[in-house]
């Protein structure tokens, strides 16, 4: 299947994972709503992509659901429709719970919680009007194992996983999709946001190794995999680790 004309929103676009699906997404003919906080950096992946005319950006917090709504609006008005909403936005703090600022943790619940449930209820009414559409959030393996120094994350990608699964038992009688992509270890900026310097920087070696850590290039395959489905198969859930990732 094709994403010739489809209409997709995606948050935290503006570098890794989010970035990477938005060129891949306009390459196959998709019409393309970005959001995240960092506008220049959004103007620049929007110029870089196959035909910049198709996507649009705007300055987005996903922790404010004004700010969403904002940008679902904006959608609805330059193309009329909304087919697929990709909650991408995420950070990732990391910190035995002992050593963690519990700031790290609201920052980590507002992103990875509430801003999925905003891009839910942003697109939620959008989506029951035309009776189909597809909702999809980065997940993660942390949602599917839990390990040191990760408690809070997990916490937060456990949720999201929950929210989703109610999310499809609530809409698929109404023909809205629900999908999460769940990436192991990946080579994107997100690293960054770790705190805990002894974590993050066995992480950041480990992500210089191609066989113990993906490319968001490689999750943008999953994502996009994922978005191509019939509007009769609901793909629920792709989990992807890189070959030499244990956990």
């Amino acid at each position: 299947m094709t994403l010739q004309n489809k209409v997709i929103v995606i948050t935290g676009a503006s570098s890794g994972m989010g970035a990477a699906t938005t060129k891949k997404a306009v390459a196959k003919g998709a019409k393309v709503v970005i959001g995240a906080r960092n506008e220049e950096k959004l103007k620049a992946i929007a110029d870089s992509t196959e035909n910049p005319a198709n996507v649009v950006y705007q300055k987005t917090d996903v922790t404010n659901l004004e700010d969403v709504k904002a940008l679902v609006k904006t959608a609805v008005d330059k193309f009329e429709k909304v087919d697929i909403i990709y909650n991408n936005a995420g950070i990732m703090p990391q910190d035995k719970l002992v050593d963690s600022d519990p700031e790290s943790w609201k920052a980590m619940f507002n992103t990875n919680v509430i801003g999925v449930l905003n891009g839910i209820k942003a697109t939620l009414p959008t989506m029951q009007k035309q009776g189909k559409g597809l909702i999809m959030a980065t997940d993660s393996v942390a949602g599917h194992v839990v390990y040191p120094g990760s408690a809070v994350y997990n916490s937060t990608k456990f949720a999201v996983r929950a929210i989703m699964e109610g999310l499809r038992q609530e809409e698929h009688g109404n023909g809205i999709k629900t999908g999460i992509v769940s990436p192991g270890a990946v080579n994107t900026n997100l690293v960054s946001t770790i705190g805990n310097k002894q974590i993050k920087d066995a992480i950041a070696k480990m992500s210089q190794d191609s066989n113990m850590a993906l490319s968001a290039e490689d999750v943008a395959n999953s994502a996009i995999f994922m978005m191509e489905q019939p509007d009769n198969v609901n793909m629920n859930e792709i989990l992807v680790r890189p070959t030499g990732q244990s956990i």
